[in-house]
C-alpha cells in the first residue's frame, strides 16, 4: 500500500445538480489536478501496510457462461468439476476473502436443479441434459463455502436468454415454450422486459432458488436492458403500446426504466417474504449517468459511453434508494488517472450514495493479463485502488472480476492479497436493517489434550430456542489473561464452524503464553461478547 493524503472538498463532493456552468468549469479543474497529482505521487510513495479493516466485504465474481471460469470445458466428470471448484475456493481461503459470486443462471438456463428451465450446456455440453447422477453443482459450492466461512450469492442475469441466434435451445426452454416473448437484439435473445408474464415468469425462477437452497443472496449485474448497439433500436415497440401504463408514446425510455423498477421491486417483495434474511445485490456498470448541466439528473463528472440510466434503463440509485436492494457493487474497471472514467471520481461518486445500505467497489483484475495500458502493468494500481476504497467512509469492500485471472496469479497478485491487502480473515460487514442481534447463546471453552493443549472443545449452551442462525465461532488470541481486543481481526486465530477446533496446526504471531478468547458468530455476521478460554504455551 501506499500512504498519501487522500480527501475532497465538500465543492467536489457535493451533489452536482447544484452546479452552474461556471461552477462546473472550476470543478473540472480542480478534480482534474487532484487525480493528476495523486497518480504522480503513487508513484513515489512506499508501503505504509495500511491495517485491513475488522469488517469488509471481499468477493470474487466465479463466471460460468461460456465456461469463462467453472467448469474449464463442458461435460467434464462430476470428481473433476468438484476438484476444480475445491481447488478455487481453497485459494479463496487462503487468500481471506469471505464471498463467492457464482454464476448460476447465464442465459436462461441453470447451473442447479430446477423445473423451469433447462441444465446448462455449459455444464454438460448440451443444454437441458443433466449431469451425472444429478449431481447438483450449486449445493455442492453452497456447502463448500460455508464449510469455509465464505458466503455464496447466487449470480444470475434475468433477461438474457442466448449468447448467439443458433445455438439449440433445450425444448425446456422458456423460449421454446413462449416464444412470443422472445426479442433478438443484435446476435442475441432476450426476454423481454416489457411484458408482464416475463416478469411473473423471472419471480418463479428466483423464488425457486430461495426456496430450495441455502444461499446468502440473490445476486443480479450490470445486464437489464442490452447494451446499446449504434443504429439499432431494441424491438420492443410492440408491448410498449399494448402496456405502456399512461406514458406518452414518445416515452419509451421512462417506461423501459419503470419495467425494470417493477421486477426489481417484486423480487424484493418475494426474497423477503420468504427468507427476510437473504440479501439482494445489484452490481451496476460503473457509470450510473454521465453529468450534464442541462440534466436535471445529476450524474458523475465522466463521459462514458454507455451507462445504466440511459442505455440500460436501471435506475440503481432509485432501488438503493427505496432499499429494494441490500447492496450495490458499481464495476469501477478503469484505472486511476483514466481521462474519461477516472476511478477516483467514480468511487467518490458511489460513496457518497450508498443511501443507507452497502456499497462495494468492483475491479477490473482481468486487466492484468491484457497490458492495455502502463497503470494495469503496475501490480500496485489494484492495491492502490482497494486502498482508495477503504478510506471512502460508506464503501464497506471489494469484489474482483474474475476468479480465473486470481489463480493465473498475474503481476503476482495473490502475493499482493495475502501480504498486504487481505493479511487477516475479515467478517463481513453487518446489515442492520436485516438483522443486528448478536448471538444470545450462552458457552464454556475447555480444553482438549493430555500434557499439552492441542484442541478446544466449545460446550454450547442454548439460552432459549436453538439458534438456527449461528454461524460457528472465531478464536482470539491475547498476550493478556484480561481482555482481547476482538475489533480488529488482527488478533483474530481462525473461525470454525465445529464445537471441536484443532488449535496447533495455526501459527501464532506471538510467542510464549498465549491468552485464547472464543466469540460466537451467527449468519448475519452478528458477533457475540468474547468467553475465556484456556491459554497456552508458544516456545519462543
Amino acid at each position: 500500500m501506499y500512504k498519501y493524503k487522500f480527501s475532497f472538498s465538500k465543492k467536489q463532493s457535493q451533489d452536482f445538480s447544484n452546479f452552474n456552468a461556471e461552477k462546473m468549469k472550476t470543478f473540472l479543474q480542480n478534480i482534474g489536478i487532484s487525480c493528476i497529482t495523486l497518480f504522480l505521487c503513487s508513484c513515489l510513495l512506499t508501503a505504509n501496510g495500511q491495517e485491513p479493516p475488522k469488517r469488509e466485504f471481499r468477493g470474487i465474481w466465479i463466471a460460468t457462461v461460456n465456461n469463462l471460469d467453472w467448469p474449464s470445458k463442458p461435460g467434464i466428470n462430476v470428481e473433476a468439476m468438484k476438484k476444480e471448484l475445491i481447488d478455487m475456493l481453497d485459494v479463496l481461503d487462503e487468500l481471506n476473502f469471505n464471498a463467492a459470486i457464482f454464476q448460476i443462471r447465464p442465459a436462461a438456463d441453470a447451473f442447479y436443479n430446477s423445473v423451469h428451465e433447462p441444465w446448462s450446456k455449459w455444464l454438460t455440453g448440451i443444454q437441458g441434459n443433466p449431469p451425472p447422477e444429478n449431481w447438483d453443482p450449486l449445493k455442492f459450492i453452497i456447502e463448500e463455502c460455508h464449510n469455509r466461512a465464505i458466503e455464496l450469492h447466487a449470480w444470475m442475469n434475468p433477461f438474457r436468454l442466448s449468447m448467439d441466434t443458433i445455438s439449440l435451445l433445450s425444448p425446456q426452454n422458456i423460449a421454446n415454450r413462449q416464444p412470443e416473448w422472445v426479442l433478438t437484439y443484435g446476435n442475441k435473445r432476450y426476454l423481454d422486459p416489457g411484458l408482464p408474464e416475463v416478469r411473473n415468469y423471472l419471480n418463479k425462477v428466483v423464488e425457486e432458488v430461495v426456496k430450495n437452497y441455502n444461499i446468502d443472496a440473490i445476486h443480479f449485474d450490470d445486464y437489464f436492458y442490452p447494451y446499446s448497439i449504434a443504429g439499432k433500436n431494441f424491438p420492443d415497440t410492440l408491448s410498449f403500446r399494448l402496456y405502456r401504463r399512461n406514458h406518452a408514446l414518445n416515452d419509451i425510455e421512462h417506461w423501459r426504466r419503470e419495467n425494470v423498477d417493477l421486477i426489481i421491486e417484486m423480487l424484493s417483495k418475494n426474497i423477503k417474504q420468504i427468507k427476510p434474511r437473504i440479501k439482494f445485490g445489484i452490481s451496476p456498470f460503473g457509470v450510473w449517468k454521465n453529468y450534464d448541466e442541462n440534466d436535471e439528473i445529476a450524474g458523475s463528472v465522466t463521459s462514458a459511453g454507455n451507462t445504466n440510466y440511459d442505455n440500460l434503463y436501471a435506475d440503481v440509485l432509485k432501488w438503493q434508494r427505496l432499499g429494494w436492494i441490500d447492496y450495490m457493487i458499481p464495476q469501477l474497471y478503469w484505472e486511476i488517472g483514466h481521462p474519461a472514467v477516472d476511478y477516483i471520481t467514480l468511487c467518490n461518486w458511489w460513496n457518497e450514495r450508498a443511501f443507507g445500505r452497502h456499497v462495494y467497489i468492483g475491479h477490473a483484475l482481468y486487466k492484468l493479463n491484457e497490458g492495455i495500458s502502463s497503470a494495469w502493468a503496475n501490480k500496485q494500481e489494484l492495491p492502490e485502488q482497494v486502498s482508495i476504497s477503504r478510506r471512502m467512509k460508506k464503501v464497506k469492500g471489494n469484489a474482483f472480476f474474475r476468479i480465473s485471472y486470481l489463480m493465473n496469479n498475474p503481476l503476482e497478485i495473490q502475493e499482493n492479497f495475502s501480504n498486504k491487502l487481505y493479511t487477516w480473515k475479515a467478517s463481513l460487514p453487518q446489515m442492520a436493517w436485516i438483522d443486528s442481534k448478536p448471538p444470545s447463546a450462552a458457552f464454556k471453552v475447555r480444553p482438549r489434550g493430555f500434557f499439552k493443549i492441542n484442541k478446544l472443545f466449545i460446550k454450547y449452551r442454548h439460552n432459549t430456542e436453538p439458534d438456527n442462525d449461528l454461524l460457528g465461532y472465531q478464536v482470539y488470541f491475547s498476550p493478556t489473561r484480561d481482555s482481547v481486543n476482538i475489533e480488529t481481526n488482527e488478533n483474530l486465530l481462525c473461525f470454525s464452524r465445529n464445537h471441536l477446533i484443532e488449535i496447533r496446526k495455526y501459527n501464532f504471531p506471538l510467542k510464549g503464553r498465549i491468552f485464547l478468547w472464543v466469540t460466537a458468530i451467527d449468519k448475519h455476521y452478528n458477533e457475540g461478547e468474547p468467553v475465556k478460554g484456556p491459554s497456552i504455551y508458544i516456545p519462543k
